[in-house]
């Protein structure tokens, strides 16, 4: 059974950074596709980074230039690096991790910017 391990939100001032955390456990990051969504009060869950064992990442429009995805085959796990936070980035944020039998899903972790 394929675990996400998740750490790394929290309270951060706008324009501060946060680094976000996703460990693998049951399964293995190679062939497959890892990566974050996120989910404001409200709204829709909607896929923030991705990226595949190959090293092809993803991006949604507004947050290209500030985040990068990175990820490590070693440790099963990937990063996601957020610079130049906005208030419009608060959201539970969800480690994903997807196979051919379908998505795993993490617990989530929040992520708050102040203004």
């Amino acid at each position: 059974q394929v675990q996400l391990v998740e750490s790394g939100g929290g309270l951060v001032q706008a324009g501060g950074s946060l680094r976000l955390s996703c460990t693998v456990r049951g399964s293995s990051f190679s062939g497959n596709a890892v990566g974050w969504f996120r989910q404001a009060p409200g709204k829709g869950r909607e896929m923030v980074a991705l990226i595949t064992s190959a090293g092809t990442t993803n991006y949604r429009d507004s947050v290209k230039g500030r985040f990068t995805i990175s990820g490590d085959s070693a440790k099963n796990t990937h990063y996601l690096q957020m610079n130049s936070l906005k208030p419009e980035d608060t959201a539970v944020y969800y480690c994903y991790f997807g196979t051919t039998e379908g998505p795993s899903w993490g617990p989530g972790t929040q992520v708050t910017v102040s203004s």
